[in-house]
């Protein structure tokens, strides 16, 4: 079926600065692509991100390089081999999974051979800043179930603390996007034993993680950084307990929901992550979710204002996608 293709770049302001180990931002830019046909709509939204030397320009450039192709019919199947995994795929890739669904007039989660989707507890995150600061943003989650903190280094098992006490009864998992060192590992690791961190997402760089292999970790370790594919799962095994899968990096759900059977099948529990973006990226991401030990789809609780039609959240509690939204 011939469809037309356009791309949007859209901005959303976030409700407080968000705040890793790598720098800060105060707003979301992500890009949509849409494809239509006889009425017919079905859109996807990424997030370019910097850390794999994306950029908006780069991504509309990647979707403009397939035009002719992707409105003469592209397939899924098809869009695996002609474009690497990224952003930009994964933009496209939901948007013809929405295409797909709307067109059959069914969701999404049945293409994808699921019965059906509920609601799910979504972690959420607490920006890195000092020890005093974390605390008062954990005091004022405190009654949220799962709270995921963003750690930098120098400086965590003080935040550790303060967190804890904060929030006595919250679940914790952290995540330190490879600012540990090898050399404070095992503090690092002992401190989180301590306050009862339930996950440890990718303390080292990715590439320089093999200390991981020769430490004893007490609390359990996930990829992120380090797992984007199939193919190099196979070597993190003796690393890393569990891997976060997050469209952006898999370059779609079609890939993504592979790459979860082949993690279950290589032993691996799932973690299902995102960017900061709005509702209409966290919405292909929840298929994942029946699978995934810990969710982590908070990005619109994160922003100031979320698209329309956006997911329902009751809390931490987020529900499925309405088909205005997608699938």
């Amino acid at each position: 079926m011939r469809r037309s293709l356009s791309t949007t770049v859209d901005r959303f302001d976030l409700a407080a600065p968000f705040v890793i180990a790598r720098g800060s931002r105060t707003v979301s830019t992500v890009v949509v692509v849409t494809l239509a046909s006889n009425g017919i709509v079905g859109r996807g939204e990424c997030v370019p991100y910097g850390r794999y030397g994306e950029t908006v320009d780069s991504v509309l450039a990647q979707v403009e390089q397939l035009r002719v192709t992707i409105e003469e019919g592209l397939d899924r199947a098809g869009l695996q081999e002609l474009m690497p995994a990224g952003a930009a795929r994964n933009a496209l890739d939901c948007a013809l999974w929405d295409f797909e669904a709307k067109r059959l007039g069914v969701s999404a989660a049945t293409l994808a051979g699921l019965h059906r989707i509920g609601p799910v507890t979504t972690a959420y995150t607490l920006s890195l800043g000092s020890p005093d600061e974390m605390a008062r943003a954990a005091e004022a989650a405190a009654d949220r179930p799962l709270l995921k903190l963003k750690l930098g280094g120098e400086g965590d098992p003080a935040r550790l603390r303060a967190v804890r006490r904060a929030a006595p009864d919250a679940n914790l998992i952290v995540d330190a996007n490879e600012a540990w060192s090898d050399k404070d590992l095992d503090r690092h690791f002992a401190a989180c034993a301590e306050a009862g961190v339930l996950l440890v997402e990718q303390p080292l760089p990715a590439g320089r993680d093999i200390t991981l292999a020769r430490t004893t970790r007490p609390v359990p370790v996930c990829a992120d950084e380090s797992a984007h594919d199939r193919a190099g799962l196979a070597a993190l095994r003796d690393r890393y307990e569990a891997i976060n899968i997050k469209l952006d990096k898999t370059g779609g759900l079609t890939e993504a929901l592979a790459l979860a059977a082949e993690a279950e099948r290589l032993g691996f529990g799932l973690m299902v992550g995102c960017m900061v973006a709005s509702s209409l990226a966290m919405a292909p991401a929840m298929l994942l979710a029946p699978r995934a030990r810990f969710v982590d789809l908070d990005g619109p609780l994160l922003l100031a204002q979320d698209r329309a039609h956006g997911l329902r959240y009751e809390g931490s509690v987020v529900h499925p996608p309405v088909p205005a939204l997608w699938g």
